[in-house]
């Protein structure tokens, strides 16, 4: 996922003042992609749904098309034989180019001591008087269901092990396939585990509400969620929302900005508010801000983790009893896409990365990751439990439903993992110092739940 620097100048791009359409009522970006697009039919989209056919169309979807998107580690890295870090990027880069991939997950990297981790934090957490349920959103390779697996059948009492189920939820039916040779290559996990091919999303595919406790998991999931887009003329005026559409000559693609209506956007910028808000209760502090923004006004836009919601609010519906497990980036570096949140868009081409300057240059070919908010995820996760509501209705004694909490992923390691044995020679350790940039977030149920 390496990106390449890119002058600031050209950000200068997406502040250029709209062009009007009169017959849209609404406003238009031009970007400067040709684009021979099947992504975009003859109708507007919303900036989530095109990413989402960018990414998992069936046809000439991101991960459709790269079923090896995501490397397979033949074998574990031996850490404690390398040196230093020197020794640990010389590997890195070795690996990589001798792999067709787009990169290599931290679980796969640091297999089987992640995934070991992860089943840690589980096992000491959950109520394991009852068979322990796990569902893993997006399972990648199938490394970190087989790792958990494999610590469970080694370290938990052997009733919960012959008890246990983990189901993977994955939408790429090429990824489903690897996992099921990955984790069967342990017999005894064969019976234990399944593949759910299909859209984690699709309330449907969930079938009836799940009363007993469980556990889901979500590693560098969040990143790939469809994301929309908000735009405002500057500080003071009111978010639009951004739809894709394309150009009269039918190679290019534009945005327009149209008053929010999408009810989904609508949810999403409530909770971001409410989140702004509550870090913005000094009033003094506001009121200067409210003058600034008067006296030096500029374009502004915020990309909503609207599939993140979407995905949160099926979950809570269908599993209320879910503890969660969530991994990802709270951080990307280079990112050359103007707006808060803003994603990268990387494509791999020759063994080496490149960074596109436009999310609407994807086409199948680039993959388009965000950065995490993880207060932002923490208000979703509170809102879709319910509780969020409740205080803006301030209702009485609404207590939480969830305890969360946000760790780095070193510090979460040194908690729940084995940091010695991805330490190298001269004692630097790279899962717990080249992770700066990633997050865990964990939310368990509390006892308000109902």
């Amino acid at each position: 996922m390496a990106s390449l620097a890119f002058p600031f100048r050209n950000f200068s791009l997406f502040f250029h003042c709209p062009r009007v359409i009169s017959c849209q009522q609404s406003w238009s970006f031009l970007s400067g992609s040709h684009f021979s697009t099947h992504i975009v039919g003859d109708d507007p989209v919303l900036v989530r749904d095109f990413i989402h056919s960018a990414l998992y169309d069936q046809n000439h979807g991101y991960f459709a098309q790269r079923s090896r998107s995501v490397g397979v580690l033949e074998h574990s890295i031996k850490f404690n034989q390398l040196e230093g870090r020197k020794a640990y990027m010389r590997y890195l880069d070795k690996i990589y180019k001798q792999s067709d991939v787009s990169w290599f997950t931290p679980v796969e990297i640091f297999k089987p001591w992640y995934a070991h981790g992860i089943a840690e934090a589980i096992m000491r957490t959950a109520n394991l008087s009852v068979p322990l349920k796990i569902y893993e959103i997006g399972g990648g390779s199938g490394t970190c269901a087989k790792g958990i697996m494999d610590y469970i059948m080694l370290n938990a009492p052997t009733r919960v092990y012959k008890t246990m189920t983990y189901t993977s939820v994955e939408i790429s039916p090429s990824l489903a396939e690897i996992q099921r040779q990955t984790v069967g290559d342990v017999r005894s996990h064969q019976s234990k585990f399944k593949v759910e091919c299909r859209d984690a999303v699709d309330l449907s595919g969930w079938g009836d509400m799940e009363e007993q406790p469980c556990w889901v998991i979500m590693l560098e999931v969040l990143d790939n969620l469809p994301h929309d887009l908000i735009y405002s003329e500057n500080q003071v005026s009111s978010w639009m929302e951004v739809w894709v559409e394309k150009q009269l000559d039918r190679e290019s693609l534009v945005e327009l900005y149209k008053p929010l209506q999408d009810p989904l956007i609508k949810r999403c910028v409530e909770i971001m508010n409410f989140k702004e808000n509550d870090h913005t209760k000094n009033s003094v502090l506001s009121k200067a801000k409210g003058i600034w923004s008067k006296a030096f006004p500029k374009p502004r836009r915020s990309w909503l983790p609207t599939g993140c919601l979407s995905l949160l609010e099926v979950l809570h519906h269908v599993l209320p009893k879910m503890s969660l497990i969530a991994s990802d980036f709270s951080y990307l570096p280079d990112v050359r896409i103007a707006g808060e949140r803003a994603p990268l868009v990387s494509t791999k081409a020759d063994g080496s990365s490149s960074d596109y300057e436009s999310y609407l240059d994807a086409k199948g070919d680039a993959d388009i990751f965000f950065p995490t908010d993880f207060l932002l995820l923490e208000q979703i996760d509170h809102y879709c439990s319910g509780w969020l509501k409740l205080q803006e209705d301030k209702k009485p004694k609404s207590g939480k439903k969830r305890r969360t909490i946000i760790l780095d992923t070193s510090s979460f390691m040194e908690e729940f993992g084995l940091p010695s044995k991805t330490r190298l020679k001269d004692g630097y350790n790279p899962l717990l110092d080249d992770f700066k940039n990633t997050k865990f977030y964990l939310s368990v149920p509390t006892h308000n739940i109902k």
